[in-house]
């Protein structure tokens, strides 16, 4: 797709400036992965599937739509999360997208036809072979547009297709309300942005008329209000903010206190029994808690840190020095109140802005909420992500020349998206223009280094990661450059064109720095290398097109789309994970990562399997059969029973950060031992690494929302004044309806009575078996009135199946009954048949008890929950329900969910212990990590903003 011909000026393009030309070349496009005269749409399988998402915690329907239409190869997952967020049109309607097939020519059309009027293509056959193209790159999930392109392209509502913005703020009362307007107009429509507030008079100094100025953290509170106000606004996405404070800023030591201080409030509160977690009714009462913060820090301040020396703190209107404080004391507070609450992060100024390609225009002062987008104030960056793991190939290398290619389709059309996209400032709006910052990054970065054998913090995992990265940005910038040579390069380059080369220079010398350790790595670095050389050949001609190509984005709800099993740079979550089924119901599996690193490690067939089923019940690789402890750390994940170390997290992020053009989207997670002096130490390290920005979370440091589900170990000396809820019991009335349902095993015949509650909890048993005065019938009597007893204290039956079936023993074998047709003893057949009558289809399906008419359904590849029960009149939603509870003393007692419902819980329920993830406040599932922000699987919603 390199090649490029003379063409004629097309009307309505933006304006030839390189050189003057009155005619440019237009990209003569070749076919990579498509084939001329078959359509991508006609080389893949077809299915008609239902979509019907729930609440877990209620059963509520949070979004139905019955017939869409997806290949076969895409998961539940992703089909549900598309056809949810990204179909547009009201449902029910006969203008309600219902096929893939729609969505893709939406976007993919608009952008083939913008491409045409904007001059991009030498002919029309070029065009349809870029649409044909980027549709099948599309359609086989080999990358994603971020959220807002899917929103928005191809709609009638503004064509926004940025889903990062920074702002900026003045010393004025007008600048300051209208930051709080464009903030607002931002977060209606889901997307999220950041600004500097360092231009903002410090409370230490003088207005004009004499008093003392608010300071930037009183601002910050009348912020904060408006966004939690607005961000349940937006359409798809809670919405996201970043402030940030330069630390030489006088109101520093208070920019750096204030979450932490909101963090003892929360504690206080909640031991007064306010309702403190995430979305409770009295959370609103605490302040900041709808922005990340970050402080800003300069090499004289990290240098005087590290010399133990001291700095100036600084008055906003002239300059003047106002104190100065001791660098190491700040710096421990920095750390400290990490530590308590996770906020602030750090950004190193100095770093960011020595990678500025557009100094000329004003320097780096801001980033968007996640950090990875960091250029000039009042600009956007649109982004798209590649899924790494399509291009490993079966022989285990990587496929260089794909991903090249790749690359190419995707620049071009984020590029062509600036022609044609609508931003919700003027100020954006001139400023994307002028410059058109793109976000290229990619996602299954940690997927493909366990398939490929190599661990996330090793040399060999961070030598490839930095190949690829290179190689992503170098491809980049050359196509940039020839696209500059098409339709000119961005307005501003001629400002700052001495600036662009610099960097690009900078980026190329960095692929010295890479050691390669074997093939792969070597081949990935050597055409990265040449991608550098011809691209910066190219540029010094053309100019560029782009003033910057590359971010690391989170990737959270297009990672789904893309089917990714990890997201932006970071590594597996966990070895197992949870999946939805097509039909309905879930399983809990070892990632599809594991058996194929294990081949590429060179295990047998009869060894992977061995230890998959190892990996299945116990959650990790420590003493699995046959696994060799040289290659435990293969499978070390970011959660677990083998972690990686917060240093394994900042060596990855430093080996890709020279290759970026704008940041890494990343949290670090330490356990919650790691000291404050942990925190300076990772701080430092990334100072020394070169890494833009860093953010640190230590586990259980956050109180106002619903986390870690584990029991807290206290200090022996410390006495835990809590609340403690212990169950009643709830009998049953004297007159209750019942059922008795008779049964043969294995020729023994015997009675099954159930009796539940009249609002249909189910709360008693008797199980007859034998003659009356046996031990068999004692013992059977003995169970019944102790499970019964169980029942009526709120142990929920789902709990009794999951232990007692599949349990063996005489008499089993051939049953009666048309469901259970056989059974392992008599207790596995009772309590599969009271499953049968009293639990819901969900929680049945979880444990793989369905009746006859659900298992034929299935073989017929019909949906098994949509089989018509003859217990229509049953409230199964009641049945499974506890006895009511009775506060007794102050004690707390913390339970873990019975049933998981996405990849965080799974591991939780193998581990034994709680994860810091927040619930989606759109189903309720417990999230995952997605870089420094968290997203669903069940519903998609991320927490941050790409």
């Amino acid at each position: 797709m390199t090649d490029t011909t003379d063409t004629a000026a097309t009307p309505g393009r933006t304006k030839a400036k390189a050189n003057g030309a009155a005619q440019r070349k237009g990209l003569k496009v070749s076919r990579v992965f498509t084939t001329e005269g078959k359509h991508p749409y006609d080389e893949v399988t077809w299915e008609r599937r239902d979509v019907v998402m729930t609440n877990w915690r209620d059963g509520s329907i949070n979004f139905e739509q019955r017939g869409v239409e997806f290949p076969e190869f895409w998961s539940v997952n992703a089909t549900n999360i598309v056809t949810s967020k990204y179909f547009r049109g009201a449902v029910g309607t006969e203008q309600r997208e219902s096929s893939l097939k729609q969505l893709l020519d939406r976007v993919v059309k608009t952008y083939r036809g913008a491409g045409e009027q904007y001059g991009y293509f030498a002919s029309p056959k070029d065009a349809q072979i870029f649409e044909e193209e980027l549709t099948w790159l599309l359609l086989h999930q080999y990358f994603s547009f971020n959220s807002p392109v899917w929103f928005n392209v191809g709609t009638p509502d503004p064509q926004q297709v940025s889903a990062c913005f920074i702002l900026s703020v003045d010393d004025t009362v007008d600048s300051i309300l209208n930051w709080y307007r464009e903030e607002g107009l931002i977060f209606k429509g889901g997307s999220g942005a950041g600004l500097n507030l360092s231009r903002i008079r410090a409370s230490k100094e003088l207005l004009s008329s004499g008093g003392n100025a608010s300071g930037p953290v009183s601002f910050m509170r009348g912020a904060d209000a408006s966004a939690g106000t607005i961000k349940s606004g937006g359409a798809t996405r809670r919405a996201a903010k970043m402030v940030i404070l330069d630390v030489d800023h006088p109101d520093i030591e208070e920019f750096i206190d204030t979450k932490a201080r909101e963090e003892d409030k929360v504690r206080a509160l909640r031991d007064a029994g306010f309702d403190m977690d995430l979305g409770g009714k009295d959370i609103v009462s605490v302040q900041y808690q709808n922005a990340n913060n970050s402080v800003r820090v300069t090499d004289e301040f990290m240098r005087a840190v590290e010399a133990g020396g001291d700095y100036a703190l600084r008055a906003r209107l002239d300059g003047s020095e106002i104190e100065r404080l001791d660098a190491k004391t700040v710096f421990r507070k920095m750390a400290q109140a990490a530590w308590e609450c996770a906020d602030p992060g750090i950004q190193f100024d100095n770093i960011i802005n020595d990678w500025h390609t557009n100094p000329e225009t004003g320097r780096i002062t801001g980033s968007n909420p996640c950090s990875e987008y960091m250029h000039i104030d009042n600009s956007s960056c649109n982004l798209a992500s590649l899924n790494l793991m399509k291009f490993l190939k079966d022989d285990g290398s990587f496929d260089v020349e794909l991903f090249t290619k790749a690359v190419e389709f995707v620049i071009t059309a984020m590029e062509i998206s600036i022609s044609f996209a609508d931003f919700p400032t003027e100020a954006i709006t001139k400023n994307t223009r002028a410059h058109r910052q793109l976000g290229i990054g990619y996602a299954n970065l940690g997927a493909l280094l366990m398939a490929s054998g190599f661990a996330y913090d090793s040399d060999e995992g961070r030598a490839v990661a930095a190949g690829i990265t290179s190689l992503m940005t170098g491809v980049s910038y050359r196509r940039s450059a020839e696209l500059a040579g098409v339709v000119g390069p961005y307005d501003a380059y001629a400002l700052n064109a001495d600036a662009h080369k610099r960097v690009m220079r900078k980026h190329a010398a960095a692929c010295d720095n890479v050691k390669t350790y074997g093939v792969m790595d070597r081949e990935i670095l050597k055409a990265a290398v040449s991608e550098w050389q011809n691209g910066n050949n190219i540029g010094d001609k053309n100019g560029w097109r782009n003033s910057q190509a590359s971010v690391i984005a989170p990737t959270g709800t297009i990672g789904f789309m893309m089917d990714c099993d990890t997201t932006g740079i970071e590594p597996d979550l966990a070895l197992v994970k949870f999946k939805k089924l097509v039909g309905g119901g879930s399983m809990q599996i070892v990632n599809q990562t594991v058996p194929r690193a294990l081949k590429t490690l060179g295990y047998q067939t009869e060894s992977i399997e061995a230890i998959t089923e190892y990996i299945a019940e116990h959650g990790h690789v420590v003493d699995a059969p046959g696994l060799r402890p040289e290659h435990y750390s293969v499978f070390d994940c970011a959660m677990g029973e083998r972690s990686i170390s917060a240093m394994g997290h900042v060596r990855m992020m430093a080996a890709a950060q020279p290759f970026v053009s704008g940041a890494i989207s990343k949290t670090v997670n330490v356990p919650e031992s790691a000291t404050v002096e942990d925190f300076e130490e990772i701080y430092f390290e990334s100072w020394k690494l070169g890494l833009k920005a860093l953010a640190v979370y230590r586990e259980n440091s956050k109180v106002g929302q619903p986390l870690s589900v584990s029991k807290k170990d206290t200090e022996a000396d410390e006495p835990e004044k809590v609340i403690e809820y212990r169950p009643i019991r709830k009998r049953l009335p004297k007159k209750r309806p019942s059922q008795t349902v008779s049964f043969s095993v294995g020729g023994a015949e015997g009675y099954l009575t159930a009796s539940s509650y009249p609002d249909n909890g189910l709360g008693e048993v008797f199980f007859k078996m034998s003659k009356q005065g046996s031990t068999l019938a004692g013992i059977m009597d003995a169970f019944s009135v102790a499970i019964s007893i169980a029942l009526q204290y709120g142990v929920p039956l789902e709990k009794y199946v999951e232990k007692f079936t599949n349990m063996r023993f005489e008499p089993a074998g051939m049953t009666d009954d048309p469901d259970i047709r056989i059974a392992s003893s008599v207790v596995d057949y009772l309590f599969r048949r009271l499953a049968l009558d009293y639990l819901p289809f969900e929680t049945r399906s979880d444990l793989g008890i369905l009746t006859s008419a659900e298992r034929a359904a299935e073989v017929r590849g019909e949906n098994p929950a949509a089989v018509e029960s003859d217990e229509d009149d049953v409230d199964f939603a009641a049945l499974a329900a506890s006895a009511p509870i009775e506060k007794v003393v102050q004690k707390l007692v913390e339970q873990s969910p019975q049933v998981a419902h996405s990849s965080t819980e799974v591991l939780e329920k193998l581990q034994g212990k709680g994860a810091d993830a927040p619930l989606c406040m759109t189903c309720g599932t417990k999230m995952r990590p997605a870089g420094s922000c968290y997203v669903c699987e069940g519903c998609g919603s991320t927490s941050g903003c790409s």
